[in-house]
């Protein structure tokens, strides 16, 4: 059987197809070619590149139909939208969704904590008063203000101020200081409550408690034992001596303080990670479980050099003395303001006298007001008026070794005080026969003057007589702790 097909005759039935006259040409559809065209256009053109061409005119061109789109598609310009806004509760509706919703506590909400009410809630003309009220207060600008402002009457706080202040000094009270108070009943809501007890902890070693007996207030004060066996800490340095001190107790000052007075003989850098740290600082354990850490009495370090001070206070001063009883060497001499040198010791033509003169110093030119500072540790022989020199300051550093500060416009400083190196002494001015602003610098030995520059000396100070009996007494104390 043959059917007529568009190019010829086929063969319809049987096991397979024989086809008649002219192989048919299928033609690709149409709509596969409007895709390969569509795929290999560039939509996007790089706008950066080939400017001026056709493809950049075409790229401006979607471009700019892209953002004319989005326009026309925007609403109005400063027209807000409009979305739908849920209904207000009031009254009754809203005591009801209130108690069936949550909201954040930590945010001032109010909700889950109330219940609808029912027919059988009554409504009360007044609260009844709590017989006993409990409060807490934190200690502010004192512990009267501090009552009134929980409710005690002014003048019941200021009788149980007189009475703290009887036992301890109200300079010593700490700001934090937590004041548990109970407050007793009351005739008629117009008077304040009586104060039944107030305590609180008024020292490390002392609680107070104010208590109301038989009518009568009372004070009550009880010692709390402390043990003030220092602290021993030990360790390996490893990687950071600070972390690796930090992580077996010991604070961060004392350690600021073990790695600034260990410095001064051991560079950190230098440091290897197997020494050994031992540090010993102040302790004061509580028989109530509170411990407080104070200053760092006690530096040592075991490795490559070893490195052992101790702290010594005596007379208003503070060292790092070694166990012998030696401190610790100081530097070379530091300038006395941080300025330009005006003028070198020498002869010189006086810019006042006239004549040629030996400079017995150094001049520094500084402006009004400059800090003075003592060029290293001694003791002020003079601090006053003096001739020529103006407001002058004269220190002695031992070794026959003595330092002058001329022309101050103001001394810091009293006869006979101990001064640091550092330590501000002075201000400068133009005191006496000066031409301007200035510091006159000298430096004597033996009473005779030298030039300031040649001198670069170290001093030790090492302890004698009864005080080092005392300080040898302290360090057999520190080093029998385990």
């Amino acid at each position: 059987m043959f059917l007529r097909a568009d190019h010829g005759l086929e063969l319809a039935g049987g096991g397979g197809a024989l086809q008649f006259g002219r192989a048919p040409v299928m033609a690709a559809p149409r709509i596969d070619r409007w895709r390969g065209t569509i795929g290999s256009f560039d939509w996007t053109p790089d706008l950066g590149a080939a400017i001026g061409s056709r493809d950049w005119f075409r790229g401006l061109a979607t471009c700019a139909a892209l953002c004319g789109a989005v326009w026309l598609l925007s609403p109005e310009l400063g027209r807000p939208i409009i979305g739908g806004v849920p209904a207000t509760f009031d009254g009754a509706a809203l005591d009801d969704a209130r108690s069936l919703s949550f909201g954040a506590g930590a945010l001032g909400a109010n909700s889950g904590m109330r219940l609808a009410p029912t027919s059988g809630v009554r409504p009360l003309n007044d609260t009844p008063e709590r017989p006993i009220l409990e409060a807490t207060a934190t200690l502010g600008a004192g512990i009267a203000d501090a009552l009134r402002r929980s409710g005690v009457a002014s003048a019941e706080a200021a009788q149980v101020a007189t009475m703290v202040a009887s036992q301890v000094d109200p300079a010593e009270l700490s700001p934090a200081t937590r004041l548990d108070i109970t407050l007793g009943r009351r005739d008629s809501r117009a008077q304040a409550r009586p104060l039944e007890r107030v305590a609180f902890r008024a020292r490390f070693d002392l609680a107070l408690a104010v208590v109301r007996e038989g009518g009568v207030l009372r004070v009550d004060a009880t010692p709390i034992a402390i043990d003030r066996t220092p602290l021993r800490i030990r360790g390996r340095v490893g990687v950071s001596l600070y972390r690796a001190a930090r992580a077996a107790g010991a604070p961060a000052k004392a350690i600021e303080s073990f790695i600034k007075s260990v410095s001064g003989f051991v560079p950190m850098g230098q440091v290897d990670q197997d020494d050994r740290f031992d540090l010993i600082v102040e302790q004061a354990r509580a028989a109530t479980g509170e411990v407080q850490l104070g200053q760092l009495l006690y530096a040592g370090l075991d490795g490559r050099r070893d490195v052992h001070l101790i702290r010594w206070q005596d007379d208003g001063r503070t060292e790092w003395l070694d166990p012998a009883g030696i401190g610790e060497r100081k530097g070379v001499m530091t300038w006395p303001v941080a300025a330009r040198i005006s003028s070198n010791f020498g002869w010189r033509v006086h810019p006042i006298l006239g004549f040629r003169k030996l400079h017995k110093g150094m001049d520094f030119a500084a402006g009004y007001g400059t800090p003075i500072r003592a060029a290293t540790d001694g003791v002020v022989a003079m601090a006053g008026r003096h001739g020529g020199y103006g407001n002058f300051v004269k220190l002695n550093h031992g070794g026959g070794l003595a330092t002058g500060y001329g022309h101050m416009s103001r001394i810091a400083v009293a006869p006979g005080t101990r001064v640091s190196r550092g330590q501000v002494i002075g201000y400068v001015g133009s005191t006496g026969l000066s031409t301007g602003p200035h510091l006159h610098y000298e430096l004597w030995r033996s009473g005779v003057p030298i030039d300031p520059r040649s001198v670069s000396f170290s001093t030790v100070q090492q302890l004698a007589g009864d005080e080092l009996v005392r300080f040898r007494r302290q360090v057999g104390r520190l080093m029998a702790l385990r």
